[in-house]
């Protein structure tokens, strides 16, 4: 029994050891952003493709108040109600005294300053594609926005997870890694359509079902519609297997909110329309002509 227990400790220690070496969170390599200068207007179009002030303004904000990160939104989901920080320029309750690389880590690879995983609500398994250039632009764009001395507030979550060093093994099993659609016969414009689909506009994040036991995305049915996270509603398929609109009525629709059939974009999704109408046409064909290329999801 004596050696028994020995072997049960040694077991435990060893299985606990590679735990914690398999969800160390990881950092970016600082050297991917050497020799980049910032441009804080084109900063300006990554911040609103991203939908950054969707998530982070404060409830109920309009118009410039919009641009005050003060956080505070919360988004109920099967597995707890999480709050969306302060990332204004304070430096105390928001993100003021982040360096570069500090944002990298947060956004590329869903890594706090104190070295501690993000939970997969906040869309960096998605920004993770981001470019090195548009994340300098986006920090420095970030920089000039109002200030907000307001706490952020604690995710209301059951107390497992609350354990975030397992989000660790979530990344390990259920992380994207590259494009979803391949770059075989894409053209220039469906790639940019990808780029501000599949990571800036993290349109998987909503539109993709997610696995009811861990969250995780299914990459078999990319884009193809399932009940909303907050238990209200279902969210649409947007492949071509569900979605027969033209990619003219697509860039309408990302332009003014209203559908082929007279209908208009609600919730959140009315917060993604006003993003995307703020940006370059162009960049909205993008996106109609990249979800053509989608495989259909019937």
């Amino acid at each position: 029994m004596s050696r028994l227990r020995y072997i049960v400790i040694g077991a435990i220690l060893v299985g606990g050891a590679a735990f914690w070496a398999l969800t160390r969170p990881q950092q970016i390599d600082a050297d991917m952003f050497a020799g980049l200068d910032p441009d804080v207007t084109r900063g300006q179009q990554v911040f609103t493709a991203a939908g950054c002030a969707s998530c982070h303004m404060a409830p109920g904000a309009e118009g410039e108040g919009r641009l005050v990160l003060s956080g505070g939104q919360r988004f109920e989901t099967p597995f707890g109600t999480f709050l969306a920080p302060n990332i204004s320029p304070d430096p105390d309750n928001g993100i003021g005294g982040w360096p570069v690389t500090a944002l990298a880590d947060a956004v590329m690879e869903g890594v706090s300053p104190e070295g501690r995983h993000y939970y997969p609500a906040f869309p960096w398994d998605s920004y993770r594609g981001m470019a090195p250039q548009d994340l300098v632009d986006l920090h420095a764009y970030l920089g000039t926005l109002p200030v907000s001395a307001t706490p952020s507030q604690p995710h209301d979550l059951p107390l497992p997870l609350k354990f975030r060093r397992g989000i660790g093994l979530w990344k390990l099993a259920f992380g994207r890694q590259g494009w979803v659609v391949e770059d075989a016969g894409l053209t220039e414009q469906e790639q940019r359509g990808r780029y501000l689909a599949e990571v800036l506009g993290h349109c998987g994040e909503c539109h993709t079902p997610r696995n009811s036991l861990t969250g995780a995305p299914d990459p078999s049915r990319w884009l193809g519609g399932g009940p909303d996270a907050s238990g209200k509603g279902r969210v649409p398929n947007i492949t071509p297997g569900g979605l027969d609109w033209s990619e003219a009525e697509i860039v309408e629709y990302l332009t003014t909110g209203f559908t082929p059939d007279f209908d208009s974009a609600g919730g959140h999704m009315a917060l993604v329309v006003a993003n995307y109408a703020q940006l370059p046409e162009s960049d909205r064909a993008a996106v109609a002509a990249y979800l053509k290329k989608v495989a259909p999801v019937q």
